[in-house]
């Protein structure tokens, strides 16, 4: 008889696999509208100085959903919890695809991005099936999956809106969590946790782990300040690729494309970290965001491939620094994933919001100059920041 909250099945290959996919299909939901805003915004009614309010929106959803909804893992059967917010999320993306007021849109992106945080059930499911001498590999797998999905939701996007309008992309995310829930329910394992207490009991219990935990704190700013970068480089990107460079949707797909090559970073660090690396490559990745911007500062030629391998590093660094962070989260208390990911993921996807929300307003006033100082500042504040911790943690140990 299999034990409340143990799988009866093995973590094997294919079903890390499949948890993958799963992810990078889910999480595509909150960035299919980040490249197409130039296209949707007018036609809801929203200006462009607010349009990014529907990448941000989306992301301060997720959040939410993060703080409210995520920790249920913790509490009821992981597989029911997931197929239930699929169900929300089939229904607002349909919903998006047919809203023609700014007020309905901005409602429902905020549901897409609540109704999406399946994908953060389903990673420390995936910590929980996994062995410990192996977690770092299995989420860095997964973490590769879900980096896909966020860099190709962009040039999917682009593509189906170029060819078949914008409603056609959040009519297509529909049809994919339809597919989604149905992988779920037939290859996704069971899990029915052991904690007996109530909701408001477990949300409670977030506050005492923030307060008990430094690791937990250090490492959800850190990645925060990282994440804010990289959301408000890839909310902007697409504006001065339309504007300053002519570049029609198909081919600022092309252009995102290319920051999908970010995504063999998660593999590479899962393994590093198991190895015992995290320190040397958590300074590395923070090293390469805070230095990455700068040369886009420069008038050069060929500014269009400087932009691209912007995107390729930073990806690159945010991806890492994620992956590192969660492997040193889940380790703090493993029966708490769900929660500890909660705190972790909700601190990045706040920063990831404001960076979005920012992204407009700062292109309109300053232009790229602006977006590359602010994208610079935020991950270089994360490396001061994880500089003088660890110089601290040295000195409490000798």
């Amino acid at each position: 008889m299999t034990q409340p909250g143990v799988s009866p099945q093995p973590l094997s290959n294919t079903l890390v696999t499949i948890i993958a996919l799963c992810c990078g299909l889910i999480v595509a939901n909150i960035y299919y509208a980040q490249p197409i805003i130039e296209l949707l915004a007018p036609e809801v009614g929203l200006s462009a100085h607010s349009a990014s309010l529907i990448v941000s929106l989306t992301q301060i959803g997720y959040a939410l959903g993060l703080f409210f909804l995520v920790p249920l893992a913790d509490l009821i059967e992981n597989k029911r919890l997931m197929l239930i917010t699929l169900a929300v999320s089939f229904l607002s993306l349909v919903g998006t695809a047919l809203a023609d007021s700014p007020n309905v849109m901005l409602i429902l992106c905020l549901m897409i991005g609540m109704s999406s945080v399946s994908v953060q059930v389903l990673i420390p499911l995936a910590a929980h099936l996994s062995s410990d001498e192996k977690r770092g590999q299995v989420l860095g797998n997964i973490m590769a999956g879900l980096l896909l999905g966020i860099l190709l939701a962009r040039p999917i996007s682009s593509l189906i809106a170029d060819h078949f309008g914008w409603r056609a992309v959040f009519y297509f995310a529909a049809g994919c969590m339809v597919f989604i829930a149905g992988v779920i329910y037939f290859a996704i394992p069971s899990r029915q946790p052991t904690h007996k207490t109530t909701y408001f009991k477990l949300l409670k219990s977030l506050k005492q782990l923030m307060i008990s935990q430094p690791v937990l704190r250090q490492r959800s700013l850190f990645q925060a300040l990282m994440f804010a970068s990289f959301s408000l480089f890839w909310t902007s990107v697409p504006v001065v690729l339309a504007r300053e460079y002519g570049l029609s949707q198909s081919e600022i797909a092309l252009f995102a494309l290319v920051g999908a090559a970010g995504a063999v970073a998660a593999p590479i660090v899962g393994r590093l970290a198991d190895k015992g690396y995290t320190h040397q490559v958590s300074l590395l990745a923070k090293v390469i965001a805070a230095v990455c911007f700068l040369p886009s500062l420069f008038e050069l030629p060929y500014g269009i491939i400087v932009l691209a391998l912007t995107g390729v590093f930073i990806d690159f660094a945010v991806q890492a620094n994620m992956v590192l962070g969660q492997r040193a989260v889940y380790a703090l208390e493993p029966q708490s994933r769900a929660r500890l990911n909660a705190i972790y993921m909700t601190s990045i996807f706040v920063g990831g919001a404001v960076g979005s929300l920012i992204a407009s307003p700062l292109y309109e006033a300053g232009g790229w100059t602006g977006i590359a100082m602010v994208a610079t500042g935020m991950p270089l504040i994360s490396l001061i920041g994880y500089l003088v911790t660890t110089q601290k943690q040295s000195k409490a140990v000798s």
